[in-house]
């Protein structure tokens, strides 16, 4: 929803304004455009807040003025003196009215000029009216829409709130609550722990590409956080599960893309409710952060970073490597693993593998991408000849973390762990669009404890292909005869053959790994080179048998 500004950044849509309407506004209505306003000083100022219409005629009004208010009067109490008439329109002015609205009549035929020059040297809008005017229809007229305006901003935050109840309701967490504010409002959304950490960060278009950044320089640095937040910001404690009243976290909306307007203030303030009830009930903060981490690999990945802004967005998340050589790592999770809903297995995998991560003794920046079912690491190596050791114990630490979520069952598959190679912060990029789409093309593969992207290249580019109709005819044209023996006759003689390609055509570790004695082994071979019409000796019948064995997983 686009709301529009009036001249001086308070109006909204109709000549609505924050707490009411503005003063332009108030003119075009019936009762004070009847009068034929002319406006003497300050035209550029009417889009000021009109909070409250007030009529009087004592010389001290200003002293019955909260500010905010359209004065009509008929300039009786004025005084007749140019210093009474200066000092009146300062008083006003002082208060913080809205505007001062002067019907000409029996006390004035024009407005004296030491009153217009009063009021453009102090900031005033000053109209006079041509025609008499019942001042109660106008009160009257004037606080009909402004309390209509109220009605209508709470029933704009009322369907943001209902709209993110919905999203709760359907299975969403907080990240979800947020997209929908900063949709709402155009400006970005920043979840925070109590003592200032961020949580998570939500944010559409230029310049909210880059939440990190904005919440860098406007709420995380040093600078920042000495300076405060910026004017017009809003900020709302999330109410935590005590009796204390203590707070859990508090949501910040930030003026970067335009003014924040009274509606999104209402707005946040009844969805840190909301967010109060996610919190309680799931516990997601360490999963918040860690989609908050696997946002920022995700964009780092696809291009959406430059990876020479990386390193300062990356230290925003708590991961300073420095000038070490980063290696990219992906989990996959198995389909069907557990309780993945948001603030369930996320959430206790997310502490798990954070907790046996500290073991490995690296920088690691972890993230997680539940709608891929995958989990994206950085590892800060201090040399890249060490890549082999710390991918073992990152591996094993990612294993034990999914072991004591209970994500895995003992007879069902299990996660695909990939690891590319080290380098700067361009390769980490490709490294893990690599070892994401690697990590796919691996599953169904013999499990290993982690895969080294590169050698996955072939079943990768088998993967590719997955749709492509000549696959599935090369693989019928390579197997056929035994894949329709299989389905009839004993033993099965694929998995002989995977075997056997496997140990690279070497028969007496193929027969340990099948637990057979040789000549059985050999009688299987046989007949399969019978069936298929091939020599297993050939090398490049062996290739191609190979090549239609990786490519039968994906047809």
């Amino acid at each position: 929803m686009a709301f529009e500004s009036g001249e001086d950044g308070t109006g909204g849509p109709g000549g609505r304004a924050r707490g009411g309407i503005t003063v332009r506004r108030a003119l075009e209505l019936p009762g004070l455009h009847g009068g034929l306003p002319e406006v003497v000083a300050c035209g550029d100022r009417l889009g000021r807040t009109v909070r409250w219409v007030h009529a009087g005629e004592v010389p001290n009004i200003a002293s019955l003025l909260k500010g905010g208010e359209l004065l009509l009067t008929t300039g009786l109490g004025l005084g007749s003196r140019p210093a009474d008439q200066r000092a009146f329109v300062r008083r006003l002015a002082e208060r913080g009215i809205a505007a001062l609205v002067v019907e000409l009549g029996p006390r004035f035929t024009r407005l004296p000029q030491v009153l217009v020059e009063s009021a453009r040297a102090a900031g005033l809008p000053l109209v006079q009216l041509h025609r008499e005017v019942p001042f109660v229809t106008v009160t009257e007229e004037i606080h009909t829409e402004i309390v209509n305006g109220h009605y209508a901003v709470l029933r704009q935050a009322e369907e943001v709130h209902r709209r993110c109840t919905a999203a709760v309701l359907g299975g969403g967490g907080v990240p979800q609550v947020l997209e929908i504010l900063t949709d709402f409002g155009g400006n970005p959304v920043f979840l925070e722990t109590a003592d200032g950490q961020l949580l998570y960060a939500a944010a559409k278009g230029p310049p909210g590409a880059d939440p990190l950044r904005v919440w860098e320089r406007l709420r995380g640095s040093r600078a920042a956080r000495a300076q405060g937040p910026p004017a017009g910001s809003v900020l709302v404690d999330v109410a935590g599960t005590g009796s204390r009243g203590e707070v859990r976290a508090r949501l910040v909306l930030l003026p970067v893309s335009g003014a924040v307007r009274e509606v999104h203030r209402l707005a946040v303030e009844r969805v840190a409710g909301i967010l109060a009830v996610v919190l309680m009930q799931a516990r997601q903060d360490e999963e918040l952060a860690a989609r908050g981490r696997g946002d920022f690999l995700n964009d780092l990945a696809q291009g959406r970073i430059v990876p020479g802004e990386a390193p300062a967005q990356a230290a925003v998340l708590g991961f300073r490597p420095g000038s070490r050589p980063l290696l990219p790592v992906v989990m996959r999770l198995p389909e069907g693993a557990g309780d993945l809903s948001p603030g369930g297995g996320w959430a206790v995998l997310v502490r798990a593998v954070l907790e046996e991560l500290a073991a490995v003794g690296v920088p690691a920046l972890l993230g997680v991408r539940p709608v891929e079912g995958r989990v994206p690491l950085l590892l800060g190596l201090r040399t890249r000849e060490e890549r082999v050791t710390v991918a073992e114990r990152a591996a094993r630490a990612l294993r034990a973390g999914v072991e004591r979520a209970g994500l895995t069952r003992a007879e069902g598959p299990r996660p695909v762990v990939v690891v590319g190679l080290p380098g700067d912060w361009a390769a980490a990029a490709s490294g893990l669009r690599h070892a994401a789409e690697a990590a796919r093309a691996a599953e169904g593969l013999t499990p290993r404890p982690w895969f080294d992207a590169g050698r996955l290249d072939i079943d990768l580019l088998l993967w590719r292909l997955r749709e492509e109709p000549d696959l599935a005819a090369f693989v019928d044209r390579a197997l056929g005869p035994l894949i329709e023996h299989d389905r009839t006759a004993r033993p099965a003689l694929l998995p002989t053959l995977t075997t056997y390609l496997e140990h690279a055509g070497r028969k007496a570790e193929t027969a340990r790994a099948l637990h057979l004695n040789r000549q059985t082994l050999y009688n299987r071979l046989a007949r399969t080179g019978e069936l298929l019409d091939a020599d297993l000796d050939d090398p490049q019948t062996v290739l191609t048998l190979s090549l239609a064995l990786r490519a039968r997983r994906h047809v």
